[in-house]
């Protein structure tokens, strides 16, 4: 071999030289480059596209993804409330809970330097302690009927929030309440007796329940743990209370909206965490027949640490999803966490929830759904209160 010998190049084929008669030429007789230009713009335009789709959908994904994490914090909640010999009550869950939030998000704080923090603006702190009380009320009525309730009922109860709230706005603050609203209220509370499953209403029914003293189905499959049993009037008290729960976290979100942005959104939510600590606790310590009770193994543990976990993580997802994406859109996909309560269910306790649930909860998402539709079309001229990231996910606010 020869170095620095010219290797003979093979004459050019018939398609390569038609390639180039047919290519746009400059003025000298060259090749353009318009064609390589396009050619290396390609990589360039799919980058774009993909970066836009990133940011046109992120905030959506970080909505789903909360909802997947409120779906945990259910499932621990039910476990360590029925799932082992030692029965963990709702207010020691929402201790845990939210005592991790109120530190971290106090600790967040101090450190950024959040206007008005700890105990916010003098003329707004009454209000906030409504808030913080009314969430706790709330929170314990969701929590507590998780010790009767499969997690998809007691989700999906959690969906008449928007409906109370428009009604609680209507009687406090004189805001609008549609017939629309009206109906749609009514529908949604048919569908939680359908839930509730009372023993007046499935005796009734041709499709009723046949074991009326079981909450779900058991399937052939089997999960982790046998399925928690419930008698009708055990579920009865569990959707009553959660209804109550659910009226009083609407009227915790009612005042967020007349506290509006003057407070600092972080501000209203450890409020409610250092309300909902501080009151958890009190009761354990005064009341007479429950109490702190001490994990007594590992798994125990990990479903407390994943509670305090789930709970931050849920918070600042949807902080952060919020504030990237339209309220509409952000509303709808709080319904994805139904499907994953459902998924949950299957794969822990090997059940699905019977027919009486599958309609209660299709009558509940329904009545929501519609007033949500309803909010897009042109409405009377009223006073619109600022955005807030927990009322916007709950309300669907015109765009």
């Amino acid at each position: 071999m020869a170095y620095g010998s010219v290797k003979k190049t093979a004459p050019d084929t018939a398609a390569q030289q038609d390639a180039r008669s047919t290519a746009p030429h400059d003025g000298n007789g060259s090749a353009s480059p318009i064609a390589d230009d396009a050619a290396a713009d390609q990589p360039t335009t799919f980058w774009r596209r993909t970066t836009a789709f990133y940011h046109d959908n992120i905030g959506l994904f970080f909505v789903f993804v909360a909802q997947i994490f409120a779906s945990i914090m259910a499932m621990t909640t039910r476990l360590l409330e029925t799932g082992f010999d030692t029965k963990f009550h709702a207010l020691q869950v929402i201790f845990v809970r939210m005592i991790v939030t109120a530190g971290i998000g106090s600790a967040y704080m101090w450190y950024k330097q959040v206007p008005d923090f700890p105990l916010g603006p003098p003329g707004l702190r009454r209000l906030l302690v409504l808030r913080g009380a009314a969430g706790t009320v709330g929170l314990f009525g969701l929590y507590y009927s998780l010790s009767f309730l499969d997690i998809s009922d007691s989700t999906v109860i959690t969906f008449l929030v928007p409906t109370l709230t428009s009604f609680v706005c209507w009687v406090a603050l004189k805001e609008p309440f549609t017939a629309v609203e009206g109906i749609a209220g009514i529908i949604a509370l048919t569908g939680v007796l359908f839930i509730a499953r009372p023993s007046f209403l499935v005796s009734h029914l041709p499709f009723g329940h046949p074991h009326a003293n079981h909450s779900v189905h058991a399937l052939d499959g089997g999960g982790i743990f046998k399925p928690v049993p419930a008698t009708p009037a055990e579920r009865s008290f569990a959707v009553v209370l959660a209804v109550a729960g659910t009226f009083a976290a609407s009227t915790a979100y009612a005042t967020i909206r007349v506290i509006g942005t003057r407070v600092h959104s972080l501000v209203s939510v450890n409020y409610f965490a250092v309300t909902a600590t501080v009151l958890s606790a009190a009761v354990l310590l005064v009341h007479p027949d429950i109490g702190f009770q001490t994990p007594r193994s590992l798994p125990q543990w990990l479903l407390l640490l994943s509670i305090g976990l789930s709970g931050f993580l849920l918070q600042v997802l949807l902080t952060e999803g919020l504030q990237r994406e339209r309220a509409g859109r952000a509303t709808n996909m709080i319904y994805t966490q139904l499907v994953t309560a459902l998924v949950i269910e299957r794969v822990v306790w090997g059940t699905t929830p019977p027919l009486e649930s599958f309609i209660g909860s299709a009558l509940i998402v329904g009545a929501a759904v519609w007033v949500g539709l309803q909010k897009k079309m042109p409405q009377p001229e009223r006073k619109k209160p600022a955005p807030d990231e927990e009322t916007s996910l709950l309300r669907a606010e015109e765009d």
